[in-house]
Formats: structure tokens, sequence, C-alpha cells
């Protein structure tokens, strides 16, 4: 091993004992001596602090979602991009944006270092490097109304803080999402949300209350961002993609939650709008045929409410 090298180690080493999301407890030292429903007791104490902690960053956190909105109604998308836990879980919110909003195929996408199969194995080397993140989002073609969000709850993880960089670069909007203060990659990022949840119960698994962090962010990124498009009728999935038995019953209890209508008048409006909850919906409130529906929806951009107002509804 060159000197080099090892100067990097120690420097690593220096910075992760000064990152608060590595922090030893010497408390819980004795965990594994401890029966298991003390452990999980221990466990769940740590993490009803998660919400507490986000709490403290909404505005933070608001102020993201307003500028990803901005974007993604100019026809931008939104991508999640980091290493290990983090990548995960921007893959996860990911995949779950089309079945829940029907959004667009790449509309939300997942970038996780090492690609696809870093999902189900450990590519943990893919972490260290920026150029991987660039040649990631090169395969975009990024524009300025695109948004990437890095994700690392280190905060120093290259591969997200170059994503972040890159995507700045090419006048993307960018958001660092982070679990420790002062981090490179919510300084590198025009947004930067820092959810600090302290030190872990097993010193440095960070899949644990940062993961946890993390995913209650994400959630609030993407499903605000999708109800300030429209993409919902107060607190009902309109936009919901009827691709199997629970979903298509879903859409017809939506369209009954939404109208008040009866099974029979819901049948038929699903019929006359190929299933689409939005359409059906619009076809029985506005008292509309189906062409009229999906002719109002396009002109209010997708806003249910927008297009009842519009037929006078």
């Amino acid at each position: 091993m060159t000197s080099t090298s090892n100067h990097h180690d120690h420097s690593l080493l220096t910075e992760l004992e000064t990152l608060t999301t590595e922090a030893f407890r010497p408390e819980l030292a004795d965990i594994d001596r401890l029966p298991t429903l003390d452990i999980a007791r221990l466990m769940n104490g740590e993490d009803t602090s998660v919400p507490a902690a986000v709490a403290e960053r909404l505005p933070e956190i608001a102020a993201a979602i307003d500028a990803v909105t901005e974007r993604m109604a100019r026809g931008g998308r939104l991508v999640y991009a980091g290493a290990g836990t983090a990548g995960r879980l921007g893959v996860l919110d990911a995949s779950e944006c089309p079945p829940t909003f029907n959004s667009r195929p790449g509309q939300v996408v997942g970038l996780i270092a090492g690609g696809p199969e870093a999902m189900v194995t450990s590519v943990e080397g893919a972490e260290d490097s920026k150029e991987l993140a660039r040649a990631d989002l090169d395969t975009l073609a990024l524009t300025a109304d695109d948004t990437v969000v890095g994700v690392s709850a280190s905060g120093r993880t290259p591969y997200a803080i170059g994503a972040v960089e890159h995507a700045r670069a090419r006048g993307a909007l960018t958001i660092g999402l982070a679990c420790n203060t002062d981090s490179a990659l919510t300084a590198a990022a025009e947004h930067g949300i820092e959810i600090v949840v302290g030190p872990e119960l097993l010193t440095g698994s960070t899949r644990l209350k940062a993961g946890t962090a993390q995913k209650l962010v994400l959630n609030m990124i993407s499903t605000i961002t999708m109800i300030r498009l429209g993409k919902t009728y107060g607190n009902l999935m309109v936009d919901v993609r009827a691709s199997n038995e629970k979903l298509r019953a879903r859409s017809r209890r939506i369209v009954a939650l939404a109208t008040g209508a009866g099974d029979k008048e819901i049948e038929e409006a699903l019929a006359a709008t190929d299933g689409e909850v939005k359409h059906a919906i619009l076809t029985i409130l506005a008292e509309v045929d189906g062409p009229t529906a999906a002719r109002l929806l396009e002109e209010s951009d997708g806003h249910l409410r927008a297009a009842l107002a519009a037929a006078g509804a």
C-alpha cells in the first residue's frame, strides 16, 4: 500500500470520527447481552426521534418541493442519486410513482451507484466515484427543467456529491439530503436538507434512523410534488393506474368517494373513460361524456379541480 492511500485512509478515518452518523455510544456497548425484547424497546425508542428531526427541517423541505414542482410542471424529471441504502431508497421511491400517480416512465428516476445490480447485491466500491455519477446522469441528457436529489446519510459520499455537482453544472435544480450538519453534499446543492438523527444503535449502521429519515423525506418530495401537479383530488389518488384486481377495486372506490355515485353509474363512467379514474369522476360530477372529460382535463393540465371549475361543476 502506498503512502498516499495510507494518508487517504487515515484522513477518511479522521473524517468518519467527526460524523454524528458514525458516533459510538458507549452506553450501548453491552446491547448484545440484553434480552431480545429489551433490544427491541431500545430500537423502537431510537426510531421515535426520527419524525421530530424531520419536523425541524420542514421549511427547507417545502421550499425544495416548490422548486421541484415548478420544473416538473414544465415537463422536467425528478432524479434521485445515491449509493447503498440511500440509493435503494431513491429507486424505491421512483418505482412507486407510476402505479400511485400514473407518472410517465422516466418522469421520476432512481440512480444507484453500481446500477440495478446494486439494489440486491452490495456494490459498495461504486459509491467512491464522482465520475460514475456523471456517466449515469449523462445517459439522461439533463436539462434545466430536471431536478437531481443527491442522497447520502454521511453527506460525504462521492457518488451523491458528484451527481449534484454535475447536475448543477448542467443548470438543473439540485437538492442535497444528508443526515449530518455542514455536509459537503448540502453545500454542493442549491437546496440543502440536513436531517440530524444522531448516532445509530449499531455504530455507523445508517440504514436505521438515517435510512428512516431519508424515506420520510423522499416520500414527502414525491407525494407533495404530485399533489401540487394535480395528480390527486383532495386526498384521493385519482391518477392511480388500475393494473390489477386490487387497483381496479380501488379505482371504483375512489370514484365512489369523490362522487357519491352508485355502483352502476361508476361502472358505466369507468367503461366510458377506459378506466381513467379522473376522467370518470369528471363525467359524473360535470355530467359530460368521455371525450369532453378528456379535453377538459387536457386543457387544465390534468388538474381535476380546474377541469370541474371549467365545466361549471
